[in-house]
């Protein structure tokens, strides 16, 4: 019995021996990682994810030529791995860090962007993979794979081209680039979410309605979730006062609060991602302000730090797997027929980029009427816009091994051709036209002045002070009012909208879940 006890207790060690090494290596390579960004930081032509992606792929070469050609991983982690423990850091930084006075500003085309353009982009990629793919012999898709891949291939990442815009010299710029990303990562995601819900045997307009309204659904249950985390979190750091006994209790209730958020949301079939973003923008609105100073620092470096080792464990990761041998044994495309079927999915990428840049913007243009800037977006700007969603990064990753491998793995030659496919397309676009960023924006936006389309607006202190409703006043004077302020609703929607806003919030939100009025804070 001891004996047995014993070779037990020595097996049981030995298997979490084997566990704890390559983990252990692939922590080593994510610190190296790190050092080497740190190197070639002075180097503006490349970035962290183009780092993490050369370094992931020459640590697979490495460990394919260790292993014979059996296998280019360290560690292999299950799709839900991604979304449970990767994508929430990032998403919520995301929303924790934004310019909200830039991000509310802009609203208007940030939304034209980031969720209308996910629609046409999807549509068009849908379309276009379904007339394409089966031309280079690739066939065994279902009508639900298709809208996957839409979704998939339209989600951003926008990291190269934020790292060349410099926000002082191109606020506006910067506000768009950044806006559309994070609202185009939720969008992606709750799109994919309702997607997943749909009965694809038989799909017509009615089909195609119940996908709107499931999106509209989960988009607005989603944000009012994240809306009313943030709030609580705020409403109880403001009357408990945390901060009087120890910091370290405030700094963890954002962060578990946040958590909690997104883990609701996915309890309750809600997007996680949609959630836990706007959560991160109410707290950095409201709870932020009702913490000690120290707090402060701490919560914007540690969700800064939580994110990037995030971004940078996946694109790791993602060099890695492109060099997964067994996922290529698996497919049965020839080469010829491979190289088609990714050029047809950057084709498609393009293509459907510039199909709702374009024509938005111009739209936008027209909506905007001497609202919220001086001058419409320029063709320059708009080709920007359009550059800087041409990268496809985790969001796109996570998407992909959700829907075509099964605890990382792909179950069939179509599922393994679909994942390496998007591994070659995160590959190329990142390194490729994350190379070219630099110079296509000194090129179009040479340094020296900031255009006149940057200037922001600025909502006056006397519109500032007009109450929304006075008691004190007649009624007659308080309907004259409300006709003032429907007429300039007409004539100017986004920046009157934005005004009662900051009239709202200074008189009621403020004042009961924290911070200070909207005259004395830029945020």
């Amino acid at each position: 019995m001891e004996l047995d006890g014993l070779r037990n207790t020595a097996a049981n060690f030995t298997d979490s021996h084997q566990q704890v090494v390559p983990l252990t290596v692939f922590v080593a390579v994510l610190c190296f990682c790190l050092i080497v960004g740190h190197l070639l930081e002075e180097n503006r032509w490349v970035n962290e994810s183009i780092t993490a992606l050369i370094i992931g792929l020459t640590t697979g070469t490495i460990i394919l030529l260790i292993s014979k050609g059996k296998s280019s991983h360290i560690l292999r982690f299950d799709e839900e791995i991604f979304f449970i423990y990767l994508l929430p850091p990032i998403i919520f930084n995301a929303g924790f860090q934004v310019k909200k006075k830039q991000f509310f500003h802009n609203f208007f085309p940030i939304m034209l962007f980031g969720v209308v353009g996910v629609f046409i982009s999807s549509s068009i990629i849908t379309v276009g993979s379904w007339l394409i793919f089966p031309k280079f012999g690739f066939v065994g898709l279902t009508p639900r794979d298709f809208l996957g891949i839409g979704t998939i291939f339209s989600s951003t990442d926008t990291v190269c081209t934020l790292q060349v815009l410099n926000q002082d010299d191109t606020p506006l710029l910067y506000s768009l680039v950044f806006g559309e990303g994070v609202v185009n990562d939720a969008t992606s995601v709750v799109l994919f979410n309702a997607i997943q819900k749909l009965d694809v045997n038989t799909i017509d307009g009615w089909k195609a309605a119940k996908v709107f309204v499931d999106f509209l659904y989960l988009f607005s249950t989603s944000t009012a979730l994240g809306i009313a985390s943030g709030l609580v979190t705020a409403y109880i750091l403001k009357g408990l006062y945390f901060g009087r006994h120890s910091s370290i209790r405030e700094i963890a209730l954002m962060v578990l609060m946040s958590y909690l958020s997104y883990m609701l949301a996915e309890l309750l079939d809600l997007s996680g991602i949609l959630t836990v973003f706007f959560s991160g923008i109410f707290m950095s609105h409201y709870a932020w302000h009702n913490v000690t100073d120290s707090s402060r620092i701490t919560t914007k470096h540690v969700f800064a730090m939580m994110s990037f080792i995030a971004e940078t464990f996946i694109f790791l990761y993602v060099g890695m797997d492109s060099l997964d041998i067994e996922k290529w044994k698996m497919s049965k495309l020839s080469v010829w027929n491979a190289i088609g079927i990714y050029s047809s999915v950057m084709f498609l990428i393009l293509l459907g980029r510039a199909a709702f840049v374009f024509p938005l913007s111009a739209i936008s243009n027209c909506m905007d009427r001497t609202s919220t800037r001086s001058t419409p977006i320029s063709f320059k700007h708009q080709v920007v816009v359009w550059w800087a969603g041409l990268m496809r990064g985790a969001v796109s990753i996570a998407l992909a091994f959700k829907q075509f491998t099964h605890s990382g793995v792909p179950l069939d030659p179509v599922n393994a051709t679909m994942v390496t496919t998007t591994a070659i397309v995160v590959l190329f676009s990142t390194l490729v036209f994350g190379f070219l960023t630099k110079p296509l924006i000194h090129y179009l936006l040479p340094r020296g002045g900031t255009s006149t389309l940057d200037r922001e607006p600025t909502i006056t202190k006397e519109d500032m002070r007009i109450p929304l409703l006075s008691f004190e006043e007649s009624a007659s004077t308080n309907l004259s009012r409300a006709k003032d302020g429907l007429t300039r609703l007409m004539e100017r929607p986004v920046y009157t909208i934005h005004s009662f806003w900051r009239r709202f919030d200074n008189a009621y939100m403020r004042p009961t879940f924290g911070g200070p009025r909207s005259d004395q804070s830029s945020s």
